[in-house]
């Protein structure tokens, strides 16, 4: 009895050891691939020895009076548990002033040296930000560390070791059953393509190269899941069940939209970063050849960062002969960072546009911090009949939900909650707990004259072929069965 306990002290001392133990884990990058040395970056364990990260180059889109302009920021990433200290070295000019975020996340630091310094204590995606320069920042992706790598030797593992590698006629397309492995120091000069299969995975610390347009594409496929690589573009198409996480989505070129959805249902995207060149997340019905409407489509845990149009944008595009209904649609604690777009008929941090004949309801937007952005708004509810993209309006919104809504900041235009006529209506939109610069706007408010509409107070424009849009101060269960 006495040595089954003394094995059983053992076995949890041991246990307690290997769970307890910090790490972190880099790589170099191989020999050729483009790196950027604005910035030397080292990381290390607390009171560690220092290790000097790889630096690549990326790119990104500014536009500037209507033309884009490619320009090159840089990017690091890492993997860790516990906590890190982190020294982000300003090689291209004078530290003056720094950011780093999410705002959300406060994460302090000091400048000392022309070095920015801080720790983490948990997995990121953030954004280094020197002198108020947004496009050749720091991209710094610290990653929890990969579970169950899978086995090289394993048949039905496609494996990538650090290193570059070319992809014959610029594509894999992943058979069905497979998994492919990008290992932290890889870097793929191709697109994965996964379609008309089922039961894959892509997974990994690589990067697919910023040369590579749609560098994920899913097409008609179930039981997908890609995690934990960098890449330009992630759309998904005619499919159903699919998993994106920790994803990170950068582009700088036209039409560069980051992680769409089309015609697909049970979609999750979980801790992803997207910064793109157009919008960054959309759910859309028929489009491209793919067919059908969208139902259970969930972003959480996300980061979100639009250098044109939208970060979040549903509804323009569907089957105007056989109407379709998207539905079941979550966001769910997320950052915008940025929203930059001067046509107005593009403008809205969070955009739902009907058109096409679509349907769409059920929709929750809860827990977003919205940055102050360069330019559009808030919020656009709108029946939409734009002729560049529809063949007719959308049939309607309804059962929209705003839980837990702030923006902080001074660049924002006047939203827009716009119906088409008396059978297309925008209809029970209901904000709970909305903060514009810290203040709760709600229809009770004191300090709300009599006779203004409440949306009045948040500068949202509530025109016709409207009904049942309310503000209010706390949960409700009325706001919660709205959604399910």
């Amino acid at each position: 009895m006495v040595k089954k306990y003394l094995l059983l002290l053992v076995l949890v001392l041991i246990g307690g050891t290997s769970f307890s133990k910090d790490r972190l884990v880099t790589w170099d990058a191989p020999q050729g691939v483009a790196l950027n040395d604005d910035f030397t970056v080292k990381v290390r364990q607390r009171s560690g020895k220092w290790i000097t990260l790889s630096t690549y180059l990326i790119k990104v889109d500014e536009v500037r009076e209507g033309k884009h302009h490619v320009e090159n920021a840089s990017m690091v990433t890492f993997d860790f548990t516990g906590t890190v200290e982190i020294a982000v070295t300003c090689n291209r000019e004078k530290v003056n002033m720094a950011r780093v975020r999410p705002l959300s996340y406060n994460i302090p630091f000091q400048i000392k040296d022309n070095t920015i310094l801080f720790s983490l204590e948990r997995p990121g995606n953030l954004s280094v930000e020197v002198n108020g320069d947004i496009f050749h920042n720091l991209h710094l992706f610290a990653n929890k560390p990969e579970e169950n790598i899978p086995d090289k030797n394993d048949p039905n593992v496609i494996y990538y070791g650090p290193g570059i590698h070319e992809i014959a006629d610029g594509e894999l397309k992943v058979p069905s059953g497979k998994t492919v492995y990008l290992a932290g120091g890889s870097v793929l000069m191709g697109r994965v393509l996964m379609e008309n299969v089922h039961d894959v995975k892509l997974v990994g610390r690589g990067i697919i190269d910023h040369s590579v347009k749609k560098g994920i594409w899913i097409a008609n496929s179930r039981n997908v899941y890609v995690e934990g690589i960098v890449t330009t573009q992630c759309g998904t198409g005619g499919s159903d069940n699919v998993t994106i996480r920790n994803v990170k989505s950068i582009s700088y070129y036209g039409w560069g939209d980051g992680m769409n959805v089309l015609a697909s249902n049970n979609v999750l995207f979980d801790g992803v970063f997207c910064r793109n060149s157009d919008d960054c997340t959309t759910v859309y019905g028929t489009r491209l050849g793919f067919e059908g409407g969208c139902r259970n489509i969930t972003m959480q845990n996300s980061t979100l960062w639009a250098d044109v149009a939208h970060p979040i944008f549903i509804g323009i595009h569907g089957n105007s002969k056989e109407p379709e209904i998207l539905e079941n649609l979550n966001y769910i604690n997320i950052d915008i960072l940025d929203h930059q777009e001067r046509q107005l008929d593009y403008q809205g941090c969070m955009a739902i546009n009907a058109g096409d004949n679509n349907l769409i309801r059920k929709v929750r937007f809860e827990n977003i911090r919205v940055e102050d952005f360069r330019q559009g708004q808030l919020v656009n509810l709108r029946i939409f009949y734009n002729e560049k993209y529809c063949t007719a309006p959308g049939r309607g919104i309804e059962d929209v939900l705003f839980k837990n809504i702030s923006y902080t900041g001074k660049n924002t235009e006047l939203s827009v909650i716009e119906g088409y006529n008396e059978e297309r209506k925008v209809k029970n939109i209901r904000f709970e707990n909305l903060r514009i610069n810290g203040k709760l706007i709600y229809d009770g408010m004191a300090d709300k004259p009599a006779w203004y509409k409440t949306s009045d107070m948040a500068r949202i424009y509530v025109g016709a072929h409207t009904e049942g849009i309310v503000f209010n101060n706390n949960d409700s269960e009325v706001a919660d069965r709205i959604t399910q």
